[in-house]
């Protein structure tokens, strides 16, 4: 089995619905220029690679499919692709569409920033609709989301079995680490994308208390 991938351009759909509906208008279209150029930068790297450590499922990805492209890869394969598909699409304005958790990660609006999610990897963006997509959908077994700034510079939030959140921020060091508890994942989404816009009143309206260890 294979795991799908699927680049398609920013800002065309908002819901999986529309992307199934985009994708299939693309269907038997020539291949745009810069899906060209992205599928050929894929098969090139692949081929560099012995068979047993191919990254893709097929001999090579690309074909008439307009401005869309699928990418399926082996499952121990995932994290490698997604990484490399944000670097090859992010900077040519694609976002990344993931048929399996109907996920669309689009660039528009991002944050570049580090984002670990416990139950899918590492990202490298932020939109304010992911934040609340992810927050929102955190589950067990890894029901946690950590956004990244720089060393001891982040914000955190871990979805408690009753269904409540745990948000946490470090500004540096441990006696700049506070906590709270949150009932509503909207509030702790924002929160999130506040913190991660740098902006000033981020979690004004919460009480924090410093998180001893």
């Amino acid at each position: 089995m294979s795991y799908d991938h699927i680049l398609l351009p920013s800002g065309v759909a908002t819901s999986a619905d529309e992307v199934d509906a985009y994708l299939t208008t693309q269907e038997g279209r020539p291949e745009s220029a810069e899906i060209a150029e992205i599928a050929a930068a894929l098969n090139a790297r692949n081929g560099e690679l012995p068979v047993d450590d191919s990254f893709l499922s097929v001999e090579a990805v690309g074909g008439a499919n307009g401005t869309t492209l699928y990418v399926p890869s082996p499952y121990d394969a995932i994290g490698f692709v997604r990484n490399l598909l944000f670097d090859l699409a992010t900077p040519r304005g694609y976002a990344v569409y993931d048929p399996q958790l109907t996920w669309l990660v689009d660039p528009q609006g991002h944050v570049p920033i580090a984002v670990t999610h416990g139950g899918a990897g590492e990202f490298p963006y932020l939109t304010e609709t992911l934040a609340h997509s992810w927050v929102a959908g955190l589950a067990a077994p890894n029901p946690y989301l950590i956004v990244e700034r720089g060393d001891q510079r982040y914000i955190q939030t871990y979805r408690d079995p009753d269904g409540g959140y745990t948000l946490e921020y470090r500004d540096g060091s441990a006696d700049k680490h506070f906590g709270t508890t949150i009932d509503d994942p909207a509030q702790v989404a924002r929160i999130i994308w506040d913190w991660t816009t740098e902006q000033p009143d981020a979690g004004a309206e919460v009480s924090w208390t410093r998180v001893e260890f």
